[in-house]
């Protein structure tokens, strides 16, 4: 039978591994876990035998490949999967796959925890502002950016999106207004909140063409990555929208500047929290196993990414 590796430098929740064991164990899959590992000569050693990996933020480059000789799939257990040398893993004839939706609820949750956290001044105890009444507006439409928009709905908020890949009959049936253009969002929303990957089309992307676009008081949320940001315009927005404010789960590299001049108008988590619920943890995790057995037993290659 295949074995499944299990390599996670942050390891799954306590629930979440047991619930992992239990869906191989049914499926008679052998499996290692290989948790807070600090050396990747470890990872290299004990990807030599295994036929599957699953992976949290752990890296998978062609070293990893390289060492894999018996390895037909990985999966990232999670949406993102920029961590995956996709390259390389079909140079190596590896499936790559990711566990989409899974955490989407989490990362939502998060988003609308921090713009609450900026309207409210960061609990400063001084008057603060609602989210009620305001105009969100949401780069991309895919998993995490339909229940933040589910949320905001909710709370009030008049949301729009921009998402070349999804029909605006999609967005308008779920109640929010479809934009036309990428640029349409930095002149539109009180809130930005990005949901794009970073890739080749998006790093960068986000320059002082769209921030300088952006509403007197505009928050900016990045639950996404801090690639897709170009930080010289990020930089200029602070010095030149003296109301502009960015709360992000990805610290940018120019954090202690931002730290040092914009204290009162910027937050980042000390690490990426998108995630870190104890029931995405598990969503994300099982669902791993389960398109792994899908793939040996079925063939599906349904989240393959590469």
């Amino acid at each position: 039978m295949p074995k499944v590796l299990i390599a996670t430098e942050k390891p799954f929740a306590a629930e979440a591994v047991q619930q992992i064991k239990a869906e191989l164990d049914q499926a008679k899959y052998p499996y290692e876990f290989l948790e807070n590992y600090t050396d990747v000569a470890d990872l290299h050693k004990a990807v030599a035998e295994a036929d599957a990996i699953i992976i949290r933020s752990d890296i998978v480059d062609a070293a990893v490949l390289d060492a894999a000789k018996k390895l037909r799939i990985v999966v990232r257990a999670g949406a993102g999967y920029d961590n995956i040398d996709l390259v390389a893993a079909t140079a190596h004839d590896v499936v790559a796959m990711n566990t989409p939706g899974q955490n989407s609820n989490a990362v939502a949750e998060l988003a609308i925890g921090m713009m609450i956290y900026m309207a409210r001044g960061k609990f400063n105890g001084k008057s603060g502002s609602e989210l009620a009444g305001k105009k969100l507006a949401l780069y991309g439409y895919g998993y995490v950016a339909r229940y933040t928009a589910k949320i905001a709905i909710g709370i009030g908020m008049e949301v729009f999106a921009y998402d070349p890949y999804i029909s605006n009959e999609v967005m308008t049936n779920e109640g929010v207004k479809p934009l036309s253009k990428v640029a349409d969002i930095f002149t539109t929303g009180d809130y930005i909140s990005l949901h794009i990957p970073a890739n080749k089309e998006t790093k960068k992307s986000i320059t002082w063409d769209l921030l300088g676009l952006v509403r007197s008081g505009c928050t900016i949320v990045n639950t996404a990555r801090k690639e897709v940001i170009d930080e010289e315009a990020l930089l200029k927005a602070f010095a030149e929208k003296k109301k502009f404010r960015l709360v992000t789960d990805v610290e940018p590299d120019c954090h202690a500047e931002l730290m040092e001049k914009y204290a009162d108008r910027y937050f980042a988590t000390p690490k990426k929290m998108g995630a870190q619920t104890e029931e995405a943890n598990t969503n994300a995790g099982v669902a791993a196993a389960r398109q792994i057995i899908a793939f040996f037993e079925k063939g599906d290659v349904a989240f393959k990414v590469n």
